[in-house]
């Protein structure tokens, strides 16, 4: 749908149309899936059909039925609809949109429905420019996007609208829309097609609809009509279709956890070539490169810590470097530091000792700071010892002076204890030295 074309045409009246576009459906009872929020009585649908839609933005993975929510709303809503896509359109497009809507609210009272597919790709500069009528009602936003909005909306843009979340559509779902293709859609139906191999087309479609549409339409190609006329679509066309084997990866069902979990397990045991290996499912199945980043920075300073403080720097830069270059590139940077974190020696003593510190924080009584380590800005608390002998490091041989630093509650207290592995054991050793320094 070009941005000034109206919602109210059905796009299915295009013959030349792909298969997904000829049958989407026009009324929510058609609509199959997300039956948690367009349930009878469910919050989303009293909404639409009350024609009283917020601003929202639907999250969920792809062919889950964002867009066809978001046409259905213009087919139900008396309001103008737009539509942008933020792959290609920019502030301008934007602009030009507020100024319509600042006309229809004037001139003609009517309310603006902006829709904006794929708003994660939208920049904030561009969501910026969205702020100010959003909050003052000028437009009504519809966001789709497949990424996790927290990340990729401004936090601004977000408090302003509601998220409903979609899931992967279930097998039931998808036999529903492909009954409702095969019989209603007319050039499916004309080439008297029976599709013997079901739950292989369900299986490489991954819950999305749009694929499922799109490999049947390419298959029903390729079938090869019988001396009746009929064409039957087995398993070997569906895979001629698809050119590619099925990853069973669900972005945000069991499977995401099962697989980063592994791949988390993998490198802290020092499999680098497991850790690849989960790397490469979690990609095949379309996990977003920069949340395997953000475990694998979680992960430097958890797993590794001081016994290869460069871990984390590498870990760093790998989300810098995966968040500038993209896809299909970061998977090189995210295999060069999956590995390397694998190949690292381990300790978790950094992630133990504050663990806990923070314990101790949270069960026992608030103690207090020496007097010498206190600062001394006036006159009444230097009076009082603030600071009173309080011994400068720097002053003495090695930079190393004893004295107390832990609250009298606490002054025995041992949090940090380094291991003997890679760079941690100098570490370990330097500690040793001066904690016998004090015991003497």
């Amino acid at each position: 749908m070009e941005l000034f074309d109206s919602p109210k045409t059905k796009p299915s009246s295009r013959a030349t149309a792909p298969l997904a576009e000829r049958v989407r459906p026009h009324t929510l009872n058609e609509f199959a899936g997300q039956e948690h929020l367009l349930g009878p009585g469910r919050p989303l649908r009293v909404l639409i059909e009350s024609d009283q839609l917020p601003s929202i933005i639907f999250w969920g993975p792809p062919g889950s039925g964002k867009t066809t929510l978001a046409r259905l709303i213009a087919y139900h809503s008396k309001a103008e609809f737009y539509q942008l896509n933020a792959v290609s359109s920019g502030v301008k497009d934007v602009r030009e949109v507020l100024a319509r809507a600042e006309q229809n609210q004037r001139h003609l009272h009517t309310r603006t429905i902006l829709f904006i597919d794929e708003i994660h790709r939208f920049n904030k500069a561009q969501q910026d420019a969205l702020l100010h009528s959003v909050e003052d009602g000028l437009i009504t936003l519809i966001g789709a996007t497949t990424e996790n909005p927290s990340f990729e909306v401004i936090s601004p843009l977000l408090s302003r609208c509601r998220i409903y979340v979609l899931e992967s559509l279930s097998t039931e779902n998808l036999n529903r829309i492909l009954d409702h293709a095969l019989t209603q859609d007319a050039i499916l139906s004309s080439l008297h097609l029976e599709v013997a191999d079901r739950a292989h087309l369900m299986l490489l479609s991954g819950g999305d609809a749009r694929m499922m549409l799109n490999g049947l339409e390419t298959a029903a190609r390729l079938a090869i009509p019988d001396h009746a006329g009929k064409r039957t679509i087995g398993t070997k066309e569906i895979d001629e279709a698809y050119q590619r084997k099925y990853v069973k990866y669900d972005k945000d069902g069991e499977e995401h956890y099962n697989i980063i979990s592994a791949f988390i397990k993998s490198i802290r045991g020092s499999d680098p070539d497991a850790a690849v290996y989960w790397l490469a499912r979690m990609l095949e199945g379309g996990e977003d490169p920069k949340f395997i980043a953000r475990r694998m920075i979680v992960l430097a300073s958890e797993d590794i810590g001081n016994a290869d403080p460069y871990a984390l720097t590498l870990a760093t830069s790998s989300f810098t470097a995966v968040d500038y270059i993209g896809m299909p590139e970061a998977r090189i940077v995210l295999s060069h530091v999956a590995t390397y974190l694998a190949s690292c020696p381990k300790s978790n003593a950094s992630y133990v000792a504050v663990e806990e510190a923070m314990r101790d924080v949270r069960e026992k009584p608030d103690e207090t700071v020496p007097l010498h380590l206190r600062n001394a800005p006036t006159k009444l608390m230097e009076d009082l010892g603030y600071g009173k002998e309080y011994r400068y490091s720097h002053d003495f041989q090695d930079h190393f002076v004893e004295q107390q630093y832990l609250p009298d509650g606490l002054r025995d207290r041992v949090y940090y204890r380094p291991t003997e592995n890679g760079a941690e054991k100098k570490i370990r050793d330097r500690l040793l030295g001066w904690w016998r320094s004090r015991k003497r």
